[in-house]
């Protein structure tokens, strides 16, 4: 699987909280093996497991597991970066998340997210994938903090989330989240996902200005090719995310979305040294070894969650990934065996 990476201002954003909560910065860096110098320049970015274990230090030497939560009042632009500029220059909010999400690759190759119209709300899921190491739940809250505030920022107003709903089990207080997000929290969730009112989507930006509109949106499309290598694989894995609920996704049926011909996707994936099939492969690993660290979720739930048509596809999988059956590999995880 390729190393997967999130940019510099992001990483640089979470070590702006830390201090300000008080932690040695410079600290935490050297026992999570980053060198500040990897923080450096426009296109620096950093490996997803740094950052997972950034995070674990922070949460063990702060002793709040609530830490990601503590600075919720403030807003962070500069951790968006040219996102965040093609953002505010949108007519509304939802406007505003369809940039981040055309945008994304900039930010993290890392994370996915997709939007979801649901009666008179919208909800946006978000994927993270933490390659060879778990995700602390506090890297998921921090991203839900930082997106909520950039919004309230943007649209100088007071936008509340209708819910919130985190993968992982409740905390023992519950009271953090309540008042970072203002809104219900439920855990043990399929999906990390945050619940928005239609109205709130169709908030008008007082920043919205068509000309800087069409600059922003040149100069992020710009930034954007210096990752050619990875963009085709990066949108196919994104499609593989949102679809494999639905039941295996088909090549073909991604080609279309990715307005391409299926001969075409093949060849931008050999370029870019992988394939569909790989792909897929890989995405349905990170997150069964994701789903299966979840007790609340049975084996036959993962495996649709994963898209396999029955569980014996499923078994037959993580033999070949995990050597061991789902059961057996849920076990090993309870005991804090990590995948080989």
């Amino acid at each position: 699987m390729s190393k997967r990476t999130t940019a510099a201002v992001w990483v640089r954003s979470i070590a702006e909280m830390l201090a300000a909560e008080g932690l040695d910065v410079a600290s935490l860096f050297a026992a999570a093996g980053i060198d500040p110098q990897e923080l450096e320049g426009p296109s620096a970015r950093l490996a997803t497991e740094k950052i997972s274990h950034l995070w674990e230090l922070a949460v063990e030497r702060s002793k709040n597991p609530a830490l990601s939560l503590a600075q919720h009042h403030l807003a962070r632009p500069a951790a968006f970066d040219v996102v965040g500029y093609t953002m505010m220059s949108c007519a509304d909010l939802r406007g505003a998340f369809e940039r981040l999400n055309r945008y994304l690759l900039i930010l993290s190759d890392a994370l996915t997210m997709s939007m979801t119209e649901e009666n008179d709300c919208c909800r946006i899921d978000f994927v993270l994938f933490g390659g060879s190491r778990p995700i602390p739940r506090q890297r998921i809250e921090f991203i839900f903090v930082t997106v909520i505030g950039f919004c309230r920022w943007i649209a100088r107003s007071d936008v509340n989330p209708r819910a919130i709903a985190l993968t992982y089990p409740p905390p023992a207080d519950i009271s953090p989240y309540h008042a970072a997000f203002r809104c219900p929290v439920s855990f043990n969730a399929e999906r990390n996902s945050v619940v928005l009112a239609r109205k709130d989507m169709d908030l008008a930006l007082p920043t919205f200005n068509p000309q800087l509109a069409e600059l922003h949106e040149r100069y992020a499309g710009e930034y954007l090719r210096h990752f050619d290598h990875a963009l085709t694989s990066f949108r196919v894995r994104e499609s593989i995310v949102r679809r494999l609920p639905d039941g295996e996704p088909r090549r073909d049926e991604v080609a279309v979305e990715l307005c391409m011909s299926e001969r075409t996707l093949q060849r931008r994936l050999e370029e870019e040294a992988t394939s569909f099939v790989q792909l897929l492969d890989d995405t349905r690993r990170e997150l069964a070894d994701q789903y299966l660290g979840r007790l609340h979720l049975s084996l036959g739930q993962a495996a649709y969650l994963l898209g396999f048509a029955d569980q014996s596809s499923f078994f037959r999988a993580c033999r070949r990934w995990f050597k061991a059956s789902p059961g057996e590999y849920r076990n090993r995880l309870l005991h804090g065996v990590p995948a080989t």
